[in-house]
């Protein structure tokens, strides 16, 4: 949306630079030659900035150095002023230089634009618009760990399910594209997010997208275009080795064989793979190794200090890898117009209007039962042959001939094979059945008003903001039918041939279109607060008086996504090396019951700007500042329904009356609680940011602890088992569970020039400790199967002890019948935690006390580095994870029944196999034993990815000095998600039942008119 009150626009330009509404002219003869050079506070030049002598229209701005030059009068004051940092005014007084202006940059936070060196901590941002020239990225948030503690791709500060904005309104982030982005900030700490009321409890992401500049029109195009190749594919058996392990898994059943030698031997040869079938899904006649993305940006930007406009029109589209019937045809494609402007009615009254328009398609094919990917995993190759050519129907046999004479889906000479029990396959899937397509609109408009209302009360102003987005969506489709035909085969004369087909289906094409998944949802938005900003010497004071709403109404949904809240925001310095604030919010929630729907939410933080002490000696540290928040969120978000705070009853069970024999009855649920309130997120939290080298080197380090308390829980262990009986439940619903949150994130950057070539450098580290810190665990007799104190991402299990070695030890070994499989050599066995000599769900623990480790990564770092060189520049981003462990206990590391069998069956147990088995033995019986999640199949993992590589080359200025036309061109190559370095890089980089993770290679040309 438009500007926020405190970035460089109507209000604060305004005050610095007007001193009448009439324009002096510079007198000539006072006039010098002023020089100087703008950086940010890291000291790195800023290019754009305007410097303006005050009550004047004589202006130049910085050059891609920072430096600038201006006639100006030696009495006169200079403002400078560039979108996203604050204002600064320096008085000539005569000097000929003015040396190094610094501007603070602006941080878009709630509600409000903030300076960077005075946000209290919690806060991270990213400036889009300067990095994505030196690395290009499609997807929103792609990567940006790499530059954020804090933040691990799904969380803020252990927190999932962050409040997502653009422009100040809850949208998808997948609906906005980097191209149009300004910067991301990253709000964690309870501090930052406490205006947000109730649904910005677990942190929040803020995309502010780019808006006009005071500026000569100026029209930059981008076109990339690049490939997906894929990583790596399942690795399956071929039909004859699959007979061959499938014979050994009923040996080791006291099965005899299924498949003869002959019939395994016929299937190895190959020379009749429609009799003897071995389907591979990872052919080259199905799937290709790439696919191909290609996207087109236009972007506009200009005005002047009346109106300002920004404009961004985008075409992206992508295929698949699948080339085969429909296959060929998938794909999806987006295009978008975003159009933002801003306006200044005059010196007291600004506005912004905002719209884009989002057009999304995307084409599939009707599935019968798993589509490809997830009957590649499933689909054994000895099945069926999907397809046969007719040449193989003996020419006697008239009554195939006959049928297929007569069948309309004949591809490439081929017919569609099945059977009684395969009626259907997704290869005809993809020829017969039909097509689809998805088809989304997304209209989003916001309108912004900003009155300076100095008049009534210097440093008094109010802002407002309304907005209204659609999303309609819909899928077509032509559903058809399709034959099969089961082939009955016979040899002649040492020649395979078909003597007869049974026809299995009818063809149907109804030339019907159906329309499913239909919705419109609309998100309603609004804001508008009072904000009063005042200097008195050396005392600053910012307030906010704020009211908040927004409704998301969903089709097929009777409850509207509701949130609305008033605030109240007070900041106070003494001269920037005091600060205090307090932030308050009340928000209003209709889950709750009336009388106990408005909350409260204070916060209070604390800073101390040590480096702008007059005894603090600025040498080797020349900026320090420490702050420390305490906050109090009340939010009902963990809510997961409404009426919960009500008994609730529902039909059920039978019930006998008199004469009227068995009849339907009432059952409870739940019983009522009028104590049902708010969850609560308390929160301490600390911050120093430091500064070294004149900000070549820096630090932010944020320290936090919260406790979520009042988490919803039904206490069935704490009330007698006849609350819970025969299905009634007059059990309530109470605020009771607690979590723990502990952690800390750190933030080093480095930035320096060594002649000609400019590096930087930066590290991201975030460490998050998560437990359940109150649980009733009355219902478990064992300690060891507490809850309460254990990690959020506890794995829980059981602890395995090898392999069963024969029948005496499974003899002497606790029972473990009660998972419903025959226990026999070779399967798992497990430890009595309890010592009952039985295993069963008593003998869970949670296997971080075995294995050492966790789900979810508690350590995650990113790397960014560049480097620039006459006109080149190469970008590195790379992210580390460590602490955590995965389950691989799925049907492809580990098959029981009738399931696909892997490579991984070439290492399962046999009696000649057991000292060097990595799986359990093969079973055509049930899976239960040895697939239950044990730290067998856990690995420990640890890994650093090399998410993206990209050397860009600026084509030399002096190439455009004399063309009214080009004013730059730029050509870049990238690569992304290059490599996965890991112990278990096999198992991370492989994708089981859905397509294949890719590495990105593009190349991308930027055109500046």
């Amino acid at each position: 949306m438009a500007a926020l009150p405190s970035i460089v626009s109507a209000e604060e330009v305004t005050t610095a630079i007007n001193t009448s509404n009439v324009y002096s002219p510079v007198a000539v003869q006072d006039n010098i030659t002023v020089t100087g050079k703008v950086t940010d506070e890291n000291g790195n030049p800023l290019t754009g900035v305007t410097v303006l002598q005050k009550g004047t229209e004589n202006s130049t701005i910085s050059d891609t150095n920072g430096d600038f030059s201006i006639e100006a009068s030696d009495d006169g004051v200079l403002v400078f002023s560039l979108v996203g940092y604050s204002v600064q005014t320096i008085s000539i007084s005569g000097n000929t230089s003015v040396g190094n202006i610094s501007l603070s940059k602006l941080i878009h936070t709630a509600f409000k634009d903030e300076k960077a060196d005075e946000i209290l901590g919690g806060v991270s941002s990213v400036n889009i618009e300067n990095i994505i020239d030196e690395n290009y990225f499609t997807y929103t948030l792609d990567n940006l760990y790499t530059f954020v503690s804090g933040y691990n791709g799904n969380s803020l500060w252990g927190y999932g399910d962050a409040f997502a904005l653009v422009d100040g309104v809850p949208r998808d982030l997948d609906n906005v594209m980097p191209s149009e982005i300004e910067s991301i900030t990253f709000l964690k700490g309870a501090q930052a997010v406490a205006l947000y009321g109730s649904r910005g409890a677990k942190g929040a992401i803020i995309i502010t997208t780019k808006r006009g500049k005071e500026q000569d029109m100026k029209i930059s195009a981008r076109v990339n275009t690049g490939v997906y190749v894929d990583k790596s594919y399942p690795e399956y058996l071929g039909a004859a080795e699959y007979m061959t392990y499938y014979n050994q898994a009923r040996k080791n059943d006291g099965l005899d064989p299924l498949y003869s030698e002959e019939l395994i031997y016929k299937t190895s040869t190959g020379d009749n793979p429609y009799r003897y079938p071995d389907v591979n899904f990872y052919s080259s006649d199905y799937i290709r190794k790439f696919s191909n993305r290609t996207d087109v940006t236009a972007e506009i930007n200009g005005g002047n200090k009346f109106a300002r406009y920004y404009s961004n029109v985008s075409y992206f589209s992508a295929n698949n890898t699948l080339q085969f019937g429909e296959g060929e045809k998938l794909g999806s494609d987006r295009f978008n117009i975003r159009g933002n402007v801003d306006m200044n009615f005059n010196d007291y009254i600004s506005a912004a209007v905002d719209a884009n328009i989002t057009m999304y398609n995307s084409k599939g094919y009707v599935v019968n039962g798993s589509d490809f990917w997830g009957a590649a995993s499933t689909w054994r190759p000895n099945r069926v042959a999907p397809l046969i050519p007719t040449s193989y129907i003996n020419e006697y046999a008239t009554t195939a001939q006959d049928l297929i004479a007569l069948e309309e889906n004949i591809y490439n000479g081929q017919f569609l094979a099945g059977s009684s029990t395969d009626q259907t396959n997704v290869f005809a899937d993809l020829l017969y059945a039909g097509k689809t397509k998805a088809t989304t609109r997304q209209f989003q408009f916001d309108l912004r008003l900003d009155f300076k209302l100095s008049q009534l009360l210097d440093g008094l102003s109010f802002h407002t903001q309304a907005s209204m987005d659609y999303n309609t969506a819909y899928n077509t489709s032509f559903n058809d039918k399709y034959a099969v035909y089961a082939p009955e085969w016979t040899n002649v004369n040492g020649k395979d041939e078909i003597i007869n087909l049974t026809k299995i289906g009818e063809n149907k094409h109804s030339g019907v279109q159906n329309i499913s998944a239909r919705y419109n949802n609309r998100t309603t938005a609004f804001f508008a607060h009072f904000d009063y900003n005042r200097v008195f010497g050396s005392h600053t004071v910012n307030a906010m008086l704020l009211a908040n709403g927004f409704q998301i109404e969903k089709s097929g949904e009777y409850h509207h996504i509701a949130n609305a809240n008033l605030g109240l925001d007070i900041h106070y310095d003494l001269g920037k090396r005091y600060f205090a604030a307090f932030t308050a919010a009340m928000p209003y929630s209709a889950k709750l019951q009336e009388g106990s729907r408005a909350g409260f939410s204070p916060s209070v933080s604390l800073g101390w700007n040590i480096s702008n002490e007059d005894f603090f000696n600025k040498g080797l540290i020349n900026n320090l500042m420490l702050s420390v928040s305490a906050s109090d969120l009340s939010q009902d978000i963990d809510i997961s329904d409404y009426y919960m705070y009500l008994g609730a009853y529902s039909t059920g069970g039978w019930v006998s009356w008199g004469n009227s024999g068995s009849q339907v009855g009432f059952q409870s649920k739940n019983a009522g609680n009028p104590d049902f309130g708010y969850i609560h997120r308390k929160e301490l939290s600390a911050n120093m940011r430091l500064g070294m080298m004149n900000n070549s080197l820096t630090f932010d380090f944020s320290a936090f602890t919260n406790l979520t308390t009042g988490l919803i829980y039904q206490p069935a262990g704490s009330f007698p088992s006849y609350f819970n009986y025969n299905g009634n439940n007059f059990i309530p619903n109470i605020n009771f569970n607690e979590d723990l949150r502990r952690g800390f994130d750190v933030s080093v950057n480095y930035r320096k020039t060594f002649g000609e070539v400019k590096f930087a450098a930066g590290a991201n580290f975030t460490y998050i400790n998560a437990k359940a810190n109150k649980r009733d665990d009355s219902g478990y007799q064992y300690e060891y199967q507490y809850r309460e104190g254990t990690n959020l991402n506890a794995i829980w299990g059981y602890e395995c002890l090898g392999f069963f070695t024969d029948e005496t030890d499974i003899a002497n070994s606790p029972d473990q019948s009660s998972f419903g499989a025959q226990i026999k050599p070779g399967d798992l066995k497990y430890k009595d935690q309890n010592g009952d000599n039985v295993i069963d769900s008593k003998d869970v623990v949670d296997l971080k006390e075995v294995n050492g480790w966790q789900f979810g990564a508690p350590y995650t770092m990113g790397i960014n580095l560049s480097a620039s060189y006459k006109g080149f520049t190469l970008y590195v981003l790379g992210i580390a994870q460590t602490g955590f462990s995965s389950v691989y206990n799925s049907s492809y590391y580990w098959p029981a029944g009738d399931d696909k069998y892997s490579v991984n069956v070439r290492n399962a147990w046999t009696p000649e196999t057991a000292a060097t088995a990595e799986i359990p033995r093969l079973t055509t019986g049930s899976a239960n034993n040895n697939n239950q999640t044990s730290d067998f199949w856990m690995k420990k993992i640890s890994r650093f990815d090399l998410t993206r590589v990209q050397l860009t080359y600026d084509l030399p200025s002096t190439l455009f000095q004399n063309n009214r036309v080009l004013s730059g061109v730029s050509v870049y190559v990238s690569g992304s998600n290059l490599a996965t370095i890991s112990k278990e890089s096999e198992k991370i980089t492989l994708n089981i039942g859905s397509p294949a993770q890719t590495r990105f290679y593009n190349l991308g040309v930027k055109v500046n008119f």
